[in-house]
């Protein structure tokens, strides 16, 4: 039997045996697994200081990012010894140990797993409940420029200087930006939310015309403040992750003055090591100072006695006390937005065929629709994600408007 290809990693006094090297994950650019092991050692320090220490999810694509893809939160049961572990228990009631990198071995061994992203949670191994990073997530909606993101990056900086905070902004490695804020580690996962919800509508109110806090698809408009992503459960791309887009593009933690000037096409698995090389970690100092998010706390407070309460919650937790009406505007019995869905695959390329044809079945409708008029949803499942697509006919006459099939 012929023998499987392999390389053997000797990092510090750690082996890593990597499986297929040669394994293409990026059919467009070329990068194989090799790729994704070598830029990881190059990022290692960087990489660590944003995921490390802290429970990661395990996001695989075995074959590649054409592919499918799934979501592993419990660690595989044959891992070496030396990889370390931690059991979260999640809103469902369900626990899982999920895997802890602490150093440049385990990054190694997680991208033999086909592991292209990092997917830490805002909380250190040692203490799972009270989170030490608040997250501010920049989610464009689709037809919305970088140039936009990029000002309202700017307003985000400028409000958290108002309220004595320090953000550290990084590419989200696909449209988005991410803004990070070290905390105290003295509140709940439920506190931070309603901090980082409270600064989403503050920076609204502050530019309206570039910024929602608005949780519902179809009623967004310009960059989306996810404060959803504070929640516990909840997962970001961390600093350096590999993406899965053709460019194998990174998430690139930045300066402020970079945000204005840098397209996120830049930064990718190709160019970040010799940025990395030339700059170092550009949030090296991140961890020496963490801020009370009291004035969030107390800005919350105020927009409760304005009668402006809390804000929708992912669908996958239990209601909240507080809520309003987890119901989408489309499904309300006054509908806000005349929606319909059109597509729903396993696969998101099979959704977006499944798009196209409805467009060519429906051309005076398909010329009508804007750009943020097509809703396209990753539903998350157990283990992975399914897409589903829905079309807001909001800019098309009534009589030209056809049922959803």
């Amino acid at each position: 039997m012929a023998r499987k290809e392999q390389e053997v990693f000797t990092i510090g006094d750690r082996e890593v045996v990597l499986s297929n090297p040669s394994k293409v994950l990026f059919p467009a650019a070329g990068f194989t697994k090799l790729d994704l092991v070598r830029y990881y050692l190059a990022v290692a320090p960087g990489a660590l200081r944003g995921s490390g220490g802290r429970p990661n999810v395990l996001v695989r694509y075995p074959n590649g990012i054409d592919g499918e893809f799934f979501y592993q939160k419990r660690a595989p049961a044959s891992r070496p010894d030396w990889i370390e572990v931690v059991q979260l228990k999640f809103p469902s009631g369900r626990t899982a140990e999920e895997i802890v990198p602490r150093e440049a071995a385990t990054l190694v061994w997680m991208a033999n797993l086909a592991c292209l992203e990092l997917h830490p949670h805002p909380v250190r191994a040692e203490d799972l409940d009270h989170p030490d990073e608040l997250r501010v997530d920049l989610d464009p909606v689709p037809g919305v420029p970088w140039s936009q993101v990029r000002d309202v990056a700017n307003e985000v900086d400028a409000t958290l200087r108002d309220l004595g905070l320090v953000g550290w902004p990084k590419t989200s490695g696909s449209r988005g930006l991410h803004v990070y804020v070290r905390i105290e580690q003295r509140w709940t996962f439920p506190e931070v939310r309603r901090a980082a919800l409270a600064f989403a509508r503050e920076v609204e109110r502050r530019v309206p015309a570039l910024a929602t806090s608005k949780w519902w698809k179809e009623e967004r408009h310009g960059v989306f403040l996810d404060y959803n992503q504070n929640a516990k459960d909840r997962t970001i791309a961390g600093a350096y992750s590999v993406r899965p887009r053709p460019d194998a593009r990174v998430s690139a933690p930045l300066t402020w003055d970079e945000v204005t000037a840098c397209d996120p096409a830049d930064f990718t698995l190709k160019t970040m090591p010799a940025r990395f090389a030339a700059v170092g970690d550009v949030h090296s100092a991140m961890d020496g100072t963490a801020y009370s998010i009291d004035a969030l706390l107390e800005l919350s407070a105020r927009h409760e006695r304005e009668r402006l309460g809390d804000a929708p919650w992912p669908p996958h937790y239990v209601k909240q006390a507080g809520e309003p009406a987890r119901v989408q505007p489309s499904r309300r019995r006054q509908p806000s937005r005349p929606l319909i869905e059109v597509a729903r695959a396993q696969m998101k390329a099979d959704a977006l065929e499944q798009l196209e044809a409805w467009k060519t079945r429906h051309p005076e409708v398909a010329k009508r629709l804007e750009p943020a008029d097509v809703l396209v949803d990753a539903m998350r499942g157990r283990h992975a994600t399914w897409t589903r697509i829905r079309i807001n006919l909001q800019h098309v006459p009534e009589a030209l408007r056809p049922a959803s099939e």
